[in-house]
């Protein structure tokens, strides 16, 4: 299976609406409920041994890094209940990684705005 295959790309879709549901409905860690979390994007590997799960939390940056590692340390549970949802042949073994990219357009556009507003 080709990494940008139809397949891929459906197994990505579902492992990414199956994570938000999990980190949404199912951890109860304060770390990771006190945070708005969203998972922006998964990238599963063709052979559905390892999924790498980019998470946009909205808050300062220390906001961010409790909930990565509420989420790191409740990766087990969300591992199985993903098992139990999804239908695969493996299950992935999840790595977490903190996507800043919704902060940086966020910190670009009022940069833009700024230059915007001192030109009028």
């Amino acid at each position: 299976m080709r990494k940008n295959s139809i397949k891929n790309t459906r197994i990505n879709g579902e492992v990414q609406r199956e994570l938000s549901e999990i980190i949404r409905m199912e951890i109860k860690d304060p770390r990771v409920t006190g945070a708005m979390i969203s998972v922006v994007s998964v990238e599963v590997t063709p052979d559905l041994k390892y999924c790498k799960a980019y998470i946009s939390v909205l808050g300062d940056e220390d906001t961010a890094k409790e909930a990565i590692t509420g989420l790191k340390n409740a990766v087990g549970y969300i591992r199985r209940e993903l098992a139990r949802r999804v239908n695969l042949r493996n299950t992935p073994e999840i790595s977490f990684i903190l996507d800043q990219s919704i902060e940086y357009g966020v910190h670009m556009s009022k940069l833009i705005d700024e230059v915007t507003k001192g030109n009028d």
